[in-house]
C-alpha cells in the first residue's frame, strides 16, 4: 500500500491510498491520479507499487519527472520522497508510514483542500463559455464549457481538452494531434487561448467557440 498526497502551491489539495499494483499519473481523466493542468503531460508517469519497493517511471520524454529535485526516467521510491509534475507536487509515503500519520496531519490536508477550492473558484469567476457544433449531424447543438476542464471527441478521431484558467479558455490536443486544427492551423502539440468565434476542428466535427 501507498498513500499520495498531490500538492500545488505548498496546499494539499487530494490524498488517495493505493494498494499494490500500477497507479497511472497524468492530466487525461483516465489516468489513476488526475492532475488537471497543461504542465502535466496526459500520460505523465506510472508508478508500480509492491509490498517490500515501489518504483517510477517517466512515460513522456517531453515532460520532465523530477524526485527530490532530480530529473530521472526512473528510480525506486521512498517514504516521503518528493515527485515534481508540472507545478504540483506529490508526497510519497509508503504503507509502515501511513499507519503513524497523526490526525493532526489529516486535518491539515483536509483545510488546505477546502482553502484552494475557494481559491479556485474565486480564480474561475470568468465569463461562460460555449462550443457550438457547426458540421455534421448535431449542427446547432451547443456545448457549454461548466468544469474547470472539458474533455471533447473520439480516440480513433481526435480528443482535445479545454481549461478554465483565470485568464481565458485553453485548448490542447490529447489524442490524434494531426486530427486537430484551430482557425484552419493545426494545433499540434501546444496549447493556444480561445478567443470568441475560433473554429476548433476535431476529426470530421468543426465547433465555434463563443463567449456568452
Amino acid at each position: 500500500m501507498a498513500k499520495l498526497t498531490v500538492f500545488f502551491k505548498d496546499k494539499a489539495i487530494h490524498s488517495r491510498l493505493f494498494e499494490n499494483g500500477i497507479v497511472h499519473i497524468g492530466r487525461d481523466e483516465t489516468n489513476d491520479l488526475v492532475i488537471d493542468s497543461l504542465a502535466v503531460a496526459p500520460a505523465h508517469a506510472v508508478i508500480v507499487i509492491k509490498d517490500s519497493e515501489c518504483s517510477i517511471k517517466q512515460l513522456h520524454n517531453d515532460f520532465p519527472l523530477i524526485v527530490n529535485g532530480e530529473a530521472i526516467k526512473s528510480g525506486n521510491l521512498n517514504n516521503n520522497d518528493t515527485i515534481a509534475i508540472g507545478k504540483h507536487q506529490i508526497i510519497f509515503n509508503d504503507g509502515e508510514a501511513i499507519d503513524a500519520i497523526p490526525q493532526q496531519l489529516e486535518d491539515l490536508v483536509n483545510r488546505d483542500v477546502a482553502t484552494l477550492n475557494k481559491e479556485i473558484e474565486s480564480d474561475l469567476r470568468i465569463p461562460t463559455a460555449n462550443l457550438q457544433v457547426i458540421s455534421g449531424n448535431n449542427i446547432g447543438k451547443i456545448l457549454p464549457l461548466k468544469n474547470a476542464m472539458t474533455r471533447l471527441g473520439q480516440s480513433d478521431k481526435g480528443v482535445i481538452a479545454i481549461v478554465k484558467r483565470k485568464d481565458g479558455y485553453f485548448v490542447s490536443a490529447l489524442e490524434h494531434v494531426h486530427a486537430i486544427l484551430i482557425n484552419d492551423q493545426p494545433l499540434g502539440n501546444k496549447s493556444a487561448q480561445l478567443n470568441d468565434n475560433d473554429v476548433l476542428v476535431v476529426g470530421d466535427t468543426s465547433l465555434q467557440f463563443f463567449i456568452s
